[in-house]
């Protein structure tokens, strides 16, 4: 598997599902918050760290960034090649079940991802197309004459 590849298909799992939900969000009401929990996560950490958070904009700047960055180097784990498909399902299933999961014994509260059933299955839904955009993308790259 080339890194490389991999890489750029996790950008890509990462760049779809940051536009997903920033769509969803604008538009539906039970969206998940994912950015929410972002500026939750950076701001509990800064503030244990002794650190003032960045506030308003700035503070959203971060938390998309470090969400971009973050879900790049993840679903680059679904690499490239036959396998990825594979990968890229459980790597997104896996992420999405986390974001419902996670947030509330984390300290960072339910309701941006945890609020109703539609906002559970969107949760996850968005996390499985960034794996399977990321596995697309992987694969398509890996994919030359002979192996596709």
């Amino acid at each position: 598997m080339e890194v490389s590849k991999a890489l750029v298909g996790g950008l890509a799992g990462a760049v779809a599902l940051t536009i997903a939900h920033e769509t969803l969000r604008r538009l539906v009401p039970e969206a998940p918050r994912m950015d929410v929990l972002g500026m939750r996560a950076i701001s509990k950490i800064m503030k244990k760290a002794g650190a003032q958070p960045p506030e308003g904009g700035a503070l959203r700047t971060w938390a998309m960034v470090g969400d971009v960055v973050s879900n790049s180097l993840y679903y680059s784990l679904a690499g490239a090649g036959k396998d990825s498909w594979l990968r890229g399902s459980l790597l997104g299933a896996g992420a999405g079940a986390g974001a419902v999961l996670l947030p509330g014994p984390m300290g960072l509260g339910t309701d941006p991802s945890n609020r109703t059933n539609s906002t559970r299955a969107m949760t996850v839904g968005l996390y499985l197309m960034g794996g399977l955009v990321a596995a697309a993308v992987g694969s398509t790259l890996a994919c030359d004459e002979k192996n596709c």
